[in-house]
């Protein structure tokens, strides 16, 4: 086996798929107790992940990529990054308006992205198994749906790191909260190994997109699951305030 087919075997979007769909039932859980929007958004944002990376695995595993799943593959896969930083915006903003206003923003994005994707003419030279295809089916860069991914991931890549630096600076000071600091050092790691995966995927080095793709879910998983809860923190901190200590700074 070449090192082109194991960095596509389609055993890389198998486990993706596998971590994304564990979280997703972690974060379903936890909206069903708590009705907090930031869980919501990010169990649609790992959703897609997960299903893109079932469709992945199909079209490896099988060696043929459907026009009709492609299409909705893509726009799955593009517009991911917008509802995970949306569940981002939903938690460190103060005013739940703003995280309502990015979420009809992705929203009618996502619906004229999947309108275009629908109606498109597929290129079909271009749609052939393997980490390769990316979005160039579509079309060339910079037309018509294929650009409809930018309004997804820059601002939803941005809200995701702006959100977990914040945190950082934010529960740093915090001993009893530390860990939410390293929770969101995974976060930024994983949300710059996902955009330079797909980066780098664009602009035809795609050889690590699906094992980059695979770790990238794990880190995320890792960081998402540390900080999903401030419970820990405030445990801590009234046992040190039991303890005489006072509370924790």
């Amino acid at each position: 086996m070449g090192s082109s087919a194991v960095w596509s075997h389609w055993a890389w979007p198998l486990a993706t798929a596998t971590l994304g769909f564990v979280y997703v039932g972690l974060l379903v859980k936890q909206y069903a107790s708590r009705r907090k929007m930031h869980q919501l958004m990010w169990a649609i944002g790992f959703l897609f992940y997960a299903v893109a990376a079932v469709m992945e695995f199909w079209s490896e595993y099988s060696q043929h990529w459907n026009p009709s799943v492609y299409r909705i593959y893509i726009v799955l896969a593009a517009s991911l990054v917008g509802f995970l930083g949306n569940g981002t915006l939903y938690l460190v903003a103060k005013k739940r308006l703003w995280g309502d206003a990015y979420l009809g923003f992705n929203l009618v994005c996502l619906a004229v992205f999947l309108y275009g994707t629908l109606t498109v003419k597929l290129l079909m030279d271009k749609l052939v198994p393997g980490i390769v295809v990316g979005g160039q089916a579509l079309g060339a860069s910079g037309t018509f749906p294929r650009i409809m991914s930018l309004p997804f991931n820059i601002p939803g890549s941005l809200l995701l790191l702006g959100g977990a630096v914040l945190s950082i600076i934010k529960f740093w000071p915090k001993k009893a909260f530390r860990y939410r600091v390293w929770a969101n050092v995974l976060i930024i790691i994983g949300t710059l190994m996902i955009g330079g995966a797909g980066s780098m995927a664009r602009l035809g080095a795609s050889g690590g997109l699906y094992a980059g793709e695979m770790v990238a879910s794990a880190i995320l998983l890792g960081g998402f699951l540390m900080a999903s809860t401030l419970e820990k923190g405030a445990q801590a901190a009234r046992d040190r305030g039991a303890g005489g200590g006072g509370p924790a700074s």
